[in-house]
């Protein structure tokens, strides 16, 4: 591998403020602010909207959607059209 064309991949802490989650993992991202781990040293630490802790797929709080009611929505609206033939 070439020197110097690399970014530097180092331990940050990514928080998901929304579910009060934290991950420790290596990136490459650039931090600005820095938090104290529970092992006593002090990491970058990356803000993140949405996480495995509070995405509602992994989380078992997604919906399911009404396929059937959108379909009979848009029948009665357009009409039903003709039946394909094969």
């Amino acid at each position: 591998m070439r020197p110097g064309i690399h970014p530097v991949s180092r331990p940050v802490v990514f928080r998901d403020r929304a579910a009060d989650f934290h991950l420790l993992t290596r990136s490459t991202v650039d931090a600005h602010d820095t938090i104290e781990w529970t092992d006593g040293a002090t990491y970058p630490v990356v803000d993140v909207d949405i996480s495995s802790a509070s995405h509602p797929f992994y989380t078992g709080t997604s919906r399911v959607m009404d396929t059937a009611g959108r379909v009979e929505r848009f029948e009665r609206r357009y009409g039903r059209t003709a039946p394909v033939r094969r």
